[in-house]
């Protein structure tokens, strides 16, 4: 459901500028209409991966649970251990993880343990055993082995202690988190249920793959790249096909589209050509504001609501939707699945040729990082135009160009939006 806020600051929209909208205020306002779905569900800790958590997860266990050795060795008492010469120990058993020794480590004794085996009662050291000789149950220690009480001892709580938070709501669960979560026992989690997010490209030169071109006529790529960016997000795709350029049809369209997604996203037709219906219709549809924003590529966006859906309307060229949907949709998807969406991290590069750009808009840019002797340099691609959708494999990042930078030279610094964890 589309919260009171959106329609609140919807209604109250007078603190933009539609006609010039800068980047950082148009993220911002869309960000503050935000909130998490309300649909929560339990799920097997193995469909959780790129899930969002719904509940803050604590732990119901020590990690690890028990005293144990970090490598193979042997288990002894530091008091044994002459500080400056060979000490000498009888061995009494061995310790393997999963085999525990039954037993006390007295004076003068040692246990043979493995990695991961639990401390024997009495020890509270371990040697490794490269520094070490045994010979018919003696082992003999080389001096200045052990330097301290605890050494190559892993203490339990180490890592995570009972009771601890261990992961909030809102943490997105990957690998690391699956890991954690299974040592401690958790087989199930409360996720946010996945986003419906309908979509739709709008044209009437628009063809279905596998069926001829006719004169002026394209191949309907731009929904296609929008699927592979909605798949990568962990939502419900739910593919509308294309509309013909007609008030009546782009109309249908929109009221099915909000009547079985929380997010409806349309390309093409939020521009100002005479058949650019999209805003028209939404209108009488919803609540929706219309920006002219003062980026490259990407000047048209259309933001608000259609009745219990949110709304975005990208631009047609294939760059300019690519993105406008990185740089305001994805990370709206991201909150509405209930995310804590960190601000997009930037890095510094050093340009290795000039670029043109011109004062009062943020620019996006193509290019290919690299490391260079141990500096990062970008290079510009060769064609920067929105409809060069090439552009867009043959880099690895955004250079990201300041509202208020003008042209640059080779050798100045940059910042710069890596594609991976973004567009891969």
């Amino acid at each position: 459901m589309v919260s009171d806020c959106l329609l609140n600051t919807l209604a109250n929209a007078e603190d933009y500028d539609p006609h010039s909208m800068a980047v950082e205020k148009a993220r911002d306002f869309i960000h503050r209409t935000l909130g998490p779905v309300c649909g929560v569900e339990c799920v097997p800790l193995k469909e959780a991966i790129g899930r969002t958590l719904a509940l803050d997860i604590l732990a119901p266990l020590n990690v690890p649970g028990y005293d144990n050795s970090a490598m193979d060795g042997y288990a002894l008492r530091f008091s044994d251990v002459i500080a400056d010469g060979e000490t000498c120990l009888k061995r009494i058993g061995e310790s393997f993880a999963g085999r525990p020794f039954c037993g006390m480590v007295g004076i003068g004794e040692c246990v043979r343990i493995f990695t991961g085996a639990i401390m024997p009662d009495g020890a509270d050291t371990v040697v490794m055993q490269e520094k070490t000789e045994e010979m018919n149950g003696v082992v003999c220690i080389a001096a200045n082995s052990v330097a301290a009480a605890g050494q190559n001892r892993r203490f339990a709580g180490e890592d995570i202690v009972r009771g601890e938070i261990v992961f909030t709501r809102g943490q997105r669960i990957g690998a690391p988190e699956l890991g954690i979560l299974a040592s401690l026992g958790i087989a199930e989690i409360f996720v946010y249920r996945r986003l419906r997010v309908a979509f739709f490209s709008t044209g009437d030169e628009l063809t279905p793959l596998g069926a001829p071109l006719a004169a002026g006529q394209i191949y309907d790529s731009n929904r296609y790249s929008l699927y592979g960016m909605l798949r990568q997000l962990e939502v419900t795709p739910i593919d509308l096909g294309a509309v013909p350029d007609t008030p009546d049809a782009l109309d249908r369209m929109l009221t099915d589209a909000a009547q079985n997604a929380d997010v409806v996203i349309s390309i093409g037709g939020v521009s100002v050509g005479d058949a650019d219906f999209v805003k028209e219709v939404l209108k009488k549809r919803g609540k929706i504001l219309s920006w002219k924003l003062a980026m490259k590529p990407g000047k048209p966006l259309a933001y608000g609501v259609l009745g219990n859906a949110h709304f975005f309307g990208l631009p047609g060229n294939p760059v300019s939707a690519m993105v406008t949907f990185y740089q305001f949709v994805r990370e709206a998807l991201l909150i509405l699945q209930g995310q804590i969406v960190p601000s997009p991290t930037l890095w510094r590069a050093t340009l290795t040729a000039s670029v043109k750009k011109s004062a009062g808009r943020t620019e996006f840019q193509r290019g290919v990082c690299e490391n260079r002797g141990g500096q990062m340099v970008v290079t510009p691609a060769p064609e920067q135009g929105s409809g060069i959708l090439s552009s867009m494999t043959r880099a690895n990042c955004f250079i990201v160009l300041q509202r208020e930078t003008g042209k640059l030279s080779a050798g100045e610094t940059v910042d710069i939006q890596m594609f991976t964890g973004l567009v891969e």
